[in-house]
C-alpha cells in the first residue's frame, strides 16, 4: 500500500463507488464526491500496487488550532489489515497540519475502540455536537 495526496479522477470515481457501500455516504453523487474532494485542504489516499484506491480520508482545517478529519473509508476487503490507522497516522504528521492543536472526527460508538487506540478520546470537555440542517 502506497499513501497518495493528489488523487486522479480515476481515484475519485473509486472513491465514490466506496461511498456508495457505505450507509453514511451512499446517497453522494459522483459530482458530490469531486466537490468534496477539491473543497479540502488535505485528501489522503491509500493505493494497492496497481494504483486503485483502497482507502481514503480528508481534513477541512484552519492549519493552527483545529482539524476536522472527515470521510475516513476503507474498502471492505482490506479493513483490519492497518489501512486506518495508516491514513490518520500520514494526517497527522503531514507538514501543512501537523503542528494543528486538535484533531477531531466523527465516529460511529463501535469504532470508538479504533479511534481511542490512535489517541483519540471522548473526553472534550462536554462539547456536544450539534446540527442545523440546510434547508
Amino acid at each position: 500500500m502506497e499513501i497518495i495526496y493528489d488523487l486522479t479522477n480515476k481515484q475519485i470515481s473509486q472513491l465514490h463507488k466506496l461511498y456508495q457501500k457505505e450507509w453514511w455516504t451512499k446517497n453522494r453523487t459522483l459530482e458530490e464526491t469531486v466537490s468534496c474532494v477539491n473543497g479540502s485542504q488535505l485528501c489522503i489516499g491509500c493505493v494497492d500496487d496497481s494504483g486503485d484506491l483502497q482507502g481514503f480520508a480528508r481534513v477541512i482545517t484552519d492549519f493552527t488550532f483545529k482539524a476536522m478529519i472527515l470521510d475516513v473509508i476503507v474498502s471492505s476487503n482490506n479493513r483490519g489489515f492497518g489501512v486506518g490507522a495508516l491514513l490518520l497516522e500520514s494526517i497527522r504528521n503531514h507538514r501543512k497540519v501537523n503542528s494543528v492543536k486538535h484533531f477531531e472526527l466523527y465516529c460511529l460508538p463501535e469504532l470508538e475502540g479504533f479511534y481511542t487506540e490512535l489517541g483519540f478520546s471522548t473526553s472534550v470537555g462536554g462539547i456536544k455536537l450539534m446540527r442545523c440542517i440546510n434547508t
